[in-house]
Parts: structure tokens; sequence; C-alpha cells
């Protein structure tokens, strides 16, 4: 097996403001599936091809936005290795233990990157169902509801600092940068970043204000269940705010949307596959709407501005 570090992006702890409101859309209109709830209220989640015990997390708060985002690792040995790497750096390193607050979930390495979000490292994890059957495996165990969202994807982040955090997840934890788009002056501003052959698991884009999340992403596999989607979406008055078009950076055809706290996600297709072997793919400041909106070649003010 040649990946031995962080595997994928795996889970994501999100914050809603009414939560069984929240719970009906992400089970119908997202798709996801309602694993468990645990003692203090939170709803587990996951999309219909994921082994994992669960991806997704909401948790009722008085104002939307990301808790935490989840790395799956290859193995327990590295995340002691990991927890080492990341205090060398300067990073705070929190040893999480299995089952504290995530059911089914092993023991985590958390810190907080210079962007101030919470990454959570952890290389145990249960299974629950609905999973992918394995013995003479049909193409689902269950069959997908609403848009139908297989695994969860990726997620970009906002924040201050974004150069640090890109150094951090390239030079402790193994990513490779995928993509880039520059600035006038050259530097860069956001960055696509891979730990496997994901068009990408994480984003990070500079931005004045710490912790904000512009958008998570679930799976989809096909053009055609781009459009399905949209359809679901529109029939349940969901707020669309781009798409369905094509993406410049990593060639994925995509909705965004919002959740009825506003936060927003992202509904995709894979994109092309990543190898570390690859260049960087660079977009200068005069053709970066193009690559975050091909079709129409021209990026948006709420697009760069709403955050959660």
């Amino acid at each position: 097996m040649a990946i031995t570090g962080v595997l994928r992006a795996a889970m994501m702890q999100l914050r809603v403001l009414d939560l069984e409101t929240s719970v009906d859309f992400y089970t119908n209109v997202v798709g996801l599936f309602e694993v468990g709830r645990t003692s203090d209220g939170r709803v587990l989640l996951k999309g219909y091809d994921e082994f994992d015990h669960h991806s997704f997390v909401l948790r009722k708060a008085e104002t939307a936005g990301m808790d935490f985002m989840g790395f799956k690792v290859a193995s327990d040995a590295y995340l002691d290795f990991l927890a080492g790497r990341t205090k060398e750096f300067g990073l705070p390193v929190e040893i999480v233990p299995a089952n504290a607050d995530q059911p089914g979930v092993g023991r985590r390495v958390s810190t907080r990157v210079p962007t101030g979000h919470r990454l959570d490292f952890f290389a145990d994890i249960e299974e629950s169902d609905p999973k992918p059957s394995i013995l003479n495996p049909e193409i689902w165990s269950v069959e997908p509801r609403g848009i139908g969202s297989a695994t969860f994807d990726h997620a970009l982040l906002f924040g201050p600092g974004s150069a640090e955090t890109v150094r951090y997840l390239m030079e402790v934890c193994g990513f490779a940068a995928v993509e880039k788009g520059l600035l006038p002056d050259g530097n860069t501003f956001v960055t696509w970043l891979s730990c496997a052959n994901r068009a990408h698991d994480v984003a990070v884009l500079e931005f004045d204000q710490p912790g904000k999340l512009h958008h998570v992403a679930y799976k989809l596999d096909n053009w055609n269940d781009i459009g399905h989607a949209a359809d679901i979406m529109t029939m349940n008055e969901v707020t669309i705010d781009a798409g369905p078009m094509r993406h410049g950076a990593t060639r994925r055809q995509m909705i965004y949307f919002f959740d009825p706290s506003g936060n927003r996600l992202e509904t995709c297709t894979s994109g092309y596959a990543f190898y570390p072997d690859m260049p960087v793919r660079v977009w200068d400041f005069d053709h970066i709407g193009k690559g975050i909106f091909y079709y129409t070649r021209q990026l948006n003010d709420n697009f760069l501005k709403v955050v959660s």
C-alpha cells in the first residue's frame, strides 16, 4: 500500500441553528443517513457509500459554522508520529481518547492550525449501516435518497495565516499542492491540497477572519447526478448559490447551495485523479474566475464573502 500517512478527509462537525430542521434537510435532501445520536444531542450521519461509522455530525448552536474537520490516517503508530511532528512545527496538540465525543471513533490527535481551524486525525473507526456490501456486492446496499450523496469529499477553509497552514499540511501531514490561485502580486491566496489521489481533500484560502468555513462537499458520480440534484433542490426550494456548472480548477462539476442554517454545501463529481509526481497547476489573478466558475468565468462578491 503506497499511502502510509493521511489517507483522506473523513469527517466534519457542523453547527446548526435548528437541529430537527437540519436533520430533515440532511437526510431527505442531501441524502445522508442518520446512524445515531450522542448523549449531548448531536446527530451522526453518513453517505450511502461510506464504511465509516459516520462522516458528518450536526450540533445545535447559536451560530452556524464548523467545529472541526477530521482526517483518517493509515495506522495508530502514525498518530504518534504526527503528534510529535505537529509539536515540532509549533502547533498545540491534544490527544482525544477513543469514543470521548465521537462514538465508534478511536483516539484522535487534535490541533488548531494558523487559520484558526481545528483539525483532528484518527486511525480507527467502527463501521455502521448502511454501508457498501463486500460479498458479491451490489452497487448499493440501500437505495440512495434525496440528491444521493455518496461520500464526504472535501472542505474549503477560510482564515488568516493560510500560507503557514498549507506549509503544515504539506511538511508535517504529507499533503501535496494540486492547484493554486494567485493575487496580482504573484502571492498565493488559495491552495487546493490532496493527501491521496482525490482532486483535493481540503483547500485553504487567505481570509481576515479565523476559523471560517466556505463550504463542505459530498461526492456524486457524474454530470447526470448533478442535474438530478438540481431538480431535487428546486423541488425543495433549497437556496442555490451557484451552478450547476464546472470548476476549471480540479475539473469537478458541481452545485453550491445552503443548508437551513446558512452553511454552504457543495455536491460535486470527482474531477481528475491526482498523483504526487504531477506539477502544481496555477491560476493567475486574471483567470481565477475561470478557475472557479469555468463557464461564466467570473467570481462574485457573495461567493468570496459569505462564510459560516
